[in-house]
């Protein structure tokens, strides 16, 4: 070889060297720059404006902190889609995100996958949908709940839609999934607010989340039980499902419609009467406060584990006057 072949060859092998020394002892990137914690947001369907929402809040924030952290975003095409989140679970762990803030389909089955998660060293906060506390007991891991409280905010809702009714008056209610921990407490808090009010609840019915299967129950609630004086849906899709069955049974200004996220569709539906009141528990900066939990996790790794409730509220017409 010769001599000016050898002093290139050399060269290359130091400078390879240096680079790769470099990034285990700093903790750097290809830049130099310190390497920034990868968090990534795992929800439910995108389709649904208030995960869309959720997602362009996540982003924004991100954008206005670019230094401070990477952000991956993923959603699922539908809420039901529980083997598809576990999944997305499972392809984030293997990508080494340093967190997953995550908006469970299923308040038990996503447990295992994020034990596991945790296991690898992953940072995990549990937002919008709580967890199931016994599953996470029996798989002994603790994980945060940053979200509002769903039956609180669901009590304000049917409050207000009983000031509007009689006692003794009857009443459904569209749920939305039964094994969804804020589908179990939105149904109790409307359904307290119901009994404090002397109002009848003559049937409740799953529409798991979704606008056409809720217009598909309401038009059947709305045929079985003609006597019925509203509709209380757990969600605002559902809500705008049964707003268009109440318009196909001919009972517009009859049978009175409210939901829970204060999406913009029933924002202004409101306005115009159509819906009656929403609950919103700021799905814009939802997945901002989740965020902001893992990135002190992440910080702090000794930090004691607690949850942290965030705001809910009552949303009417009078919510929009000047």
């Amino acid at each position: 070889m010769n001599r000016s072949l050898f002093s290139l060859t050399l060269l290359l092998l130091l400078m390879g060297c240096s680079s790769e020394g470099s990034t285990a002892a700093g903790g750097s990137d290809a830049s130099g720059q310190p390497d920034k914690p990868r968090i990534a947001l795992i929800m439910k369907s995108l389709a649904n404006e208030f995960f869309s929402t959720m997602a362009d809040g996540a982003e924004k924030y991100q954008a206005e902190h670019a230094d401070q952290f990477e952000l991956v975003v993923n959603g699922i095409k539908d809420e039901r889609d529980i083997s598809r989140q576990v999944a997305l679970v499972e392809e984030m762990i293997a990508s080494n995100v340093d967190a997953i803030v995550i908006a469970p389909a299923d308040s038990k089955a996503l447990v295992p996958a994020l034990r596991r998660a945790k296991q690898a060293g992953v940072v995990v906060v549990n937002i919008d949908n709580r967890l199931d506390t016994q599953v996470l007991a029996a798989e002994e891991v603790e994980i945060p709940f940053v979200g509002p409280d769903n039956k609180a905010g669901a009590h304000q809702v049917g409050g207000y839609l009983a000031s509007q009714l009689n006692a003794g008056d009857a009443v459904c209610i569209l749920e939305g999934v039964r094994t969804s921990f804020n589908g179990q407490q939105r149904l109790a808090g409307f359904q307290q607010a119901m009994d404090e009010a002397q109002v009848q609840v003559v049937d409740h019915q799953l529409a798991e989340w979704e606008m056409s299967k809720a217009n598909t129950i309401a038009s059947s609630m709305l045929s079985e039980h003609p006597e019925i004086k509203a509709i209380l849906a757990a969600n605002d899709s559902m809500a705008l499902g049964a707003v268009a069955a109440v318009k196909g049974a001919g009972r517009e200004g009859e049978v009175l419609v409210v939901g829970f996220d204060n999406i913009s569709a029933v924002q202004q539906a409101i306005q115009d009467g159509k819906v009656l009141a929403t609950a919103d528990q700021h799905g814009d900066q939802l997945a901002v406060f989740g965020i902001q939990n893992a990135l002190e996790l992440i910080a702090n790794p000794d930090a004691k584990i607690e949850d942290v409730e965030t705001p809910v509220d009552l949303i009417t017409k009078e919510s929009f006057a000047p």
